[in-house]
């Protein structure tokens, strides 16, 4: 008769099992937030050009330009104002006032992210 034999893994195949799981994640790792970080991008950029879409709408409705960005939204210009995917708040835009004395204070918005993008353009000069 044969003696019965524990069954289980021994530690040996346990280690190279991890050793490959470690090595597969050092390959993902990078690409995922990689992919993250590119995804906040592609977000910031749509928040900032949909913002500045209605900045042009109320400009050419009421001749001036918002007095705030909460303007834009009880106003309906906006359903309710974007967050920064960056700094992850809606309040941290960096505003910009119009030039030439039109009325109004905010005439465009800049991220107030800081650092640089992908690109390596910064992210307040978006």
């Amino acid at each position: 008769m044969r003696a019965s034999r524990n069954k289980g893994f021994t530690l040996i195949e346990l280690l190279v099992v991890m050793a490959i799981i470690a090595t597969l994640l050092t390959l993902a790792m990078p690409r995922y937030f990689h992919s993250v970080d590119k995804s906040k991008e592609a977000v910031l950029r749509q928040n900032l050009a949909e913002t500045r879409r209605a900045l042009d709408k109320f400009y050419g409705d009421n001749a001036r330009y918002p007095d705030s960005l909460e303007e834009l939204v009880s106003k309906r210009y906006l359903r309710s104002l974007p967050q920064d995917p960056l700094t992850e708040s809606a309040t941290t835009w960096e505003i910009v006032a119009p030039e030439n004395g039109e009325s109004g204070a905010v005439y465009d918005l800049h991220s107030g992210a800081p650092g640089n993008a992908q690109d390596g353009s910064p992210y307040r000069g978006w």
